[in-house]
């Protein structure tokens, strides 16, 4: 795992030592993804420079910016090719030859055997490529299927920047950090960025799956190698047809495999283990394969809503890992939160932000890579809301156009205090906790007609973003298009999250939490393979009873009890919108008095204070919508 960045000026204004001093400044401003060593190479305006944090081969030998056998191509690269030693034999049958075992040198060998695509699509991994050809002299942007790890991209006043986060470009003179208006409404709305934008102009996020090939004159053509919406319709198209026991005798194969590939490492591995379905099949089936008890490692909280940890330390005993919790209190957590705009170099807005750093780093204490089992929600059709979802869709079906308008309307005017009232005289079994909100949010799902703005309405932070950015377009991201009619409710959501939740937010947020304490996580669940063979199952063998991922649980349930998973399906979030009204009160206000929402000249304060003094008045729970404006708010300052 390392951290890659580097710019492109086809003018090639600097001169040699200056563009390598520019090098050095963009690549120490990503230190934490690889603190071991570091390299620049500079050739014809092109300057690739590399943070490394050695995982394979330890030796000089694995160090980058690294030159392929012919020298034809030159590397910078970030991830891991898991089936690496399987493609060098292959490449050895062939007559090459190796210094060491590094995955960059036998992805090289690759490229000049087989050439780009071809070798990109026998990939299993986790990797953001830089490569240039000195033949054609053409420069390549390669990242993994899933965007399991991040690159940027774009032009800035003849230079085109490139790397793993956005803070490296900073230090060039020709950057221009100039706030996209367009990327910040969509951040209000989901709570981080969605692909392609970046929260700057003229800065992309380069999409899953896809090769950049940039030529001299500057020119970008893209290429699809992998496609998750293809692979979406090819499973729907050619469905598993075999029973759910050969269907989970095959998936706990690939699983075992995709867990066995990520065991490669020539340091140590661990595991996140929050007690819940996907860690705990990670763990599991880590600890069947190893010969010594694997480390494991859980955050706990004092407050029982938030708290899984005994769960986890359950089963860690049953499956005999050498297991590590940590319990934090609010102030812990709360010591975090003033890095986390320096770590999310974009505004980001997923609370969970903190426990995932506050476990990566209680990892990084005995390991450098971690095990994480990110991914089954999305493609077993594990949350909650799948569920509830659908019911509130199927229930607004059965009303007329007509009604459902005038029922939005009549839940939108009604007084907090009234919901309030509603919910103390009520007994908790009939009322939920916030009742206002979630009715205020079920009055906007009455109005949508299509899965796709339904959707949307159930994960947006803010229902009107545009509202709180002058000249904002509320853009939603081109996939929505790509729906059908046809498609069920839940496979819809899935499909939804897996192209926009799971990589902009989830993979964000693990990504830059592990980086930030220079600690590798790797995501079995989402092997390629994993996936293609999840879109292939029929929904009932996910989804049984009213619960998700049954396939998941009959593959766990060979290897832990039944009677230590059970439980209803916790998020691994804090209580912000307490802390916010409490002991973070004082922060909070500072990011959000008049003056400061001015501050970036973005913002229009009068719907933000509105909700903060009914957050702190009680009439409303804003939590969500409010972290999304103090964490832009932080982020602001924090670049200004």
């Amino acid at each position: 795992m390392c951290g890659i960045t580097g710019f492109w000026d086809i003018q090639n204004i600097y001169k040699k030592k200056e563009a390598e001093a520019l090098g050095e400044k963009m690549a120490k401003a990503i230190e934490a993804r690889g603190p071991d060593s570091s390299g620049i190479w500079v050739a014809e305006g092109l300057v690739l420079a590399h943070r490394r944090l050695a995982i394979q081969d330890l030796s000089p030998h694995g160090h980058q910016p690294m030159h392929s056998p012919s020298k034809r191509f030159t590397t910078i690269y970030n991830g891991e090719i898991f089936n690496a030693p399987q493609i060098q034999q292959k490449l050895i049958e062939k007559g090459y030859t190796f210094k060491g075992h590094s995955d960059t040198e036998v992805m090289l060998a690759a490229f000049e055997e087989w050439g780009i695509q071809p070798s990109v699509q026998k990939f299993i991994g986790m990797f953001a490529i830089v490569l240039w050809d000195h033949k054609e002299k053409k420069l390549y942007l390669i990242r993994d299927r899933l965007g399991i790890k991040p690159l940027y991209y774009g032009w800035q006043k003849g230079v085109l920047f490139f790397g793993s986060q956005l803070k490296s470009f900073y230090p060039h003179p020709q950057w221009q950090g100039v706030i996209s208006k367009n990327a910040l409404v969509s951040f209000f709305r989901f709570g981080y960025v969605p692909t392609p934008m970046s929260i700057y102009e003229d800065i992309q996020k380069q999409e899953p799956g896809t090769i950049l090939e940039i030529g001299q004159n500057g020119q970008i053509e893209k290429y699809k190698y992998w496609s998750m919406e293809e692979v979406y319709k090819t499973g729907k198209e050619n469905p598993f047809s075999g029973s759910l026991k050969e269907a989970t005798g095959h998936l706990d194969k690939l699983l075992k495999d995709a867990v066995k590939k990520r065991l490669l490492s020539d340091v140590p591995v661990g595991a996140f283990l929050s007690g819940g379905v996907d860690s705990s099949l990670v763990a599991a089936l880590m600890q069947q394969q190893s010969t010594q008890p694997i480390k494991t490692f859980s955050i706990g909280f004092h407050e029982n809503s938030y708290n899984e940890a005994h769960y986890a330390k359950e089963v860690a005993r049953h499956l005999g890992t050498d297991h590590h919790e940590l319990y934090i209190t609010a102030k812990d957590a709360q010591a975090v939160i003033p890095y986390l705009s320096d770590w999310y170099d974009e505004p980001f807005a997923d609370s969970s932000e903190i426990p995932t750093y506050l476990v990566s780093k209680l990892a990084r204490d005995h390991v450098t890579v971690s095990l994480s089992g990110d991914g089954g929600d999305e493609f077993f059709a594990g949350y909650t809301r799948y569920f509830t979802g659908e019911r509130l869709w199927e229930s607004r079906e059965n009303l007329p156009l007509l009604v459902r308008k005038g029922l939005s309307k009549v839940i939108n005017h009604m007084p907090p205090s009234l919901w309030n009232t509603l919910e103390a005289i009520l007994p908790q079994t009939l009322c939920p906790t916030h009742l206002g909100d979630k009715a205020r949010k079920y009055a906007g799902l009455l109005g949508e007609r299509t899965l796709a703005g339904y959707y949307t309405t159930l994960v947006s932070y803010w229902d009107d973003p545009a509202s709180l950015v002058a000249e904002g377009q509320d853009l939603l991201p081109a996939v929505w298009e790509s729906l059908e009619g046809g498609d069920s409710y839940v496979s819809s959501m899935q499909f939804l999250d897996s192209v926009t939740y799971l990589p902009d937010d989830i993979l964000t947020k693990v990504d830059r939490a592990s980086m930030a304490v220079s600690l590798e996580a790797r995501v079995p669940l989402l092997d390629h393979r994993v996936v293609e063979f999840a879109w292939q199952l029929p929904l009932e063998m996910k989804i049984h009873n009213g619960q998700g991922k049954r396939i998941l649980r009959d593959v766990l349930y060979q290897y832990v009890p039944k009677k230590l998973i059970e439980r209803p399906k916790m998020g691994f979030g804090v209580p912000v919108g307490d802390w916010i009204r409490g002991d973070l009160r004082d922060w909070a206000e500072d990011l959000l008095s008049i003056s400061a929402l001015n501050a970036s000249g973005l913002l229009n304060p009068e719907p933000i204070r509105k909700r903060w003094a009914e957050h702190l008045s009680g009439k409303g729970d804003w939590q969500h919508s409010l972290w999304a404006v103090l964490m832009f708010q932080a982020w602001y300052k924090n670049i200004s």
